[in-house]
């Protein structure tokens, strides 16, 4: 692999002495991680491994994150994939997340969240408790982020696509915690993702340091005083690590590193300018020979707040509020109770997290869970619902196994046959996990299964 000379010698200063970096360069003669954060929200990990054929090995960036084995292909179009079991992550990609620590309860954003690997990370540690708002500035990134965020069942998210300054003004001192994964130059893809040499430069990592520091600026107006904000790349650039932490601390003196107490990479750089010390060593870096593909993370509480109050959203306000029709929906297909507020929003019906702020101008693509759709006195289920739910919490369902030709089919979007007994609205189960639902009429499931999810092979 032909690195580029700027970078090479960027990285030789990084490291303490010449072995570990040689350590280093030795790295990319070497095949990537490759790895799966099982989704606690759809399964626990003893059952995860009784239905997962392949063998996976616990990673040390996070409590659910593993490394999968090289000769794995294909792994997106695995049925456990399809009904939300894993999502699949670089190992040390989920390191930021644990340093963040969610709590159950906490109104936690990700500012920089497409494609969704952190925010559905965020989500299982909230158990659907709290909120979770999930923007992305790219509206074609985001629709995919809203796609994940579906697959993986989660409840308790708000997904948009807005400026993080229109959506950091609006929301100023609302959330308790924040995590900005920055868009960075991205040298810890390089052994993943060999055209990103291409477009790495020196001009470009100063690009990339300059955008990162005005995010950073505007996201410290949503948190709460106390609150917690963590900042983390791709990257190995000092730059845009420890550069862009000390300029943003330097200026602000609301916010302090905090230690990060992590059994994983190392200690950061210290970086001392102008006369002035910041002990960056206090973030964390991971480089390959610590285990993965290469991140920086640091973590930083707002010790003093001018924030002013956010009102509280008023589910009243919600235009042709129907939750007469809307209950009865939820009734007919589940036996749980709704974990929700449901709205009528055009011919919508959606089922509202809890404390939700005005969501009026900030791009809101869904707040909560998408209930099902309706065409006068005629509705029809959405697939979200019954991906936010567990097989227990189903009406009717029918189970199959993970490696039938039944399943297969059903993700291909074909018709599946099944009891004659099962009429209307069906559950679509893989091994226990929902993956979606079909109608059942004359012992055949009518597939249900999303056109832009299905398997084309």
């Amino acid at each position: 692999m032909q690195l580029p000379l700027e970078y090479k010698r960027e990285l030789e200063n990084l490291f303490s002495d010449e072995s570990e970096y040689r350590r280093f360069l030795s790295c990319y003669d070497e095949p990537p991680y490759r790895g799966i954060r099982i989704n606690t929200l759809k399964v626990d990990e003893e059952r995860f491994k009784e239905i997962f054929k392949f063998k996976i090995k616990k990673s040390p960036f996070s409590k659910d994150s593993y490394y999968l084995e090289d000769d794995v292909n294909s792994i997106g179009n695995l049925s456990l994939h399809h009904a939300g079991a894993f999502y699949v992550q670089e190992p040390s990609a989920s390191s930021a997340v644990t340093v963040l620590d969610p709590q159950p309860y906490e109104k936690i954003l990700d500012l920089c969240a497409a494609p969704g690997g952190k925010s559905t990370q965020i989500a299982a540690a909230l158990r659907g408790r709290g909120l979770l708002w999930s923007n992305e500035i790219v509206a074609s990134r985001a629709r995919i982020l809203l796609s994940n965020i579906e697959r993986m069942g989660i409840r308790n998210a708000v997904v948009s696509s807005c400026s993080p300054e229109v959506l950091c003004e609006k929301l100023c001192g609302f959330f308790d915690k924040i995590l900005v994964d920055a868009p960075c130059s991205g040298e810890g893809m390089f052994r993943k993702n060999p055209e990103a040499i291409v477009e790495w430069s020196p001009e470009h990592v100063k690009a990339c340091a300059k955008r990162q520091l005005a995010i950073l600026r505007t996201a410290a107006k949503a948190l709460r005083n106390g609150g917690v904000l963590v900042y983390s790349t791709c990257t190995f650039s000092l730059e845009e690590n420890e550069g862009v932490i000390y300029d943003f601390l330097k200026e602000d003196s609301d916010f302090a590193l905090e230690d990060i107490d992590a059994q994983f990479g190392r200690a950061a750089c210290k970086v001392g300018l102008g006369g002035i010390l910041i002990d960056t060593s206090k973030a964390r870096r991971i480089f390959p020979q610590d285990g993965g593909e290469g991140h920086f993370v640091a973590r930083m509480r707002k010790i003093r707040d001018g924030a002013k109050k956010v009102r509280s959203f008023n589910y009243k306000a919600a235009k042709n509020t129907d939750n007469k029709l809307g209950d009865e929906i939820f009734s007919q297909l589940f036996n749980c109770d709704v974990y929700g507020k449901i709205a009528k929003v055009s011919d919508k019906f959606i089922i509202l997290p809890e404390d939700l702020p005005d969501l009026s101008g900030l791009g809101v693509l869904r707040a909560g869970v998408l209930l099902a759709t309706s065409k006068g006195s005629v509705w029809e289920p959405a697939h979200a619902a019954f991906m936010a739910v567990a097989k227990e919490e189903l009406k009717f369902s029918v189970d199959l196994s993970s490696d039938s030709s039944e399943v297969l089919e059903y993700l291909r979007g074909h018709e599946i046959s099944l009891d004659d007994k099962l009429n209307g609205y069906v559950g679509v189960c893989v091994d226990g996990i929902v993956a979606g639902f079909g109608k059942a009429v004359n012992g055949r499931l009518k597939n249900k299964y999303p056109k832009g999810l299905r398997i084309l092979s």
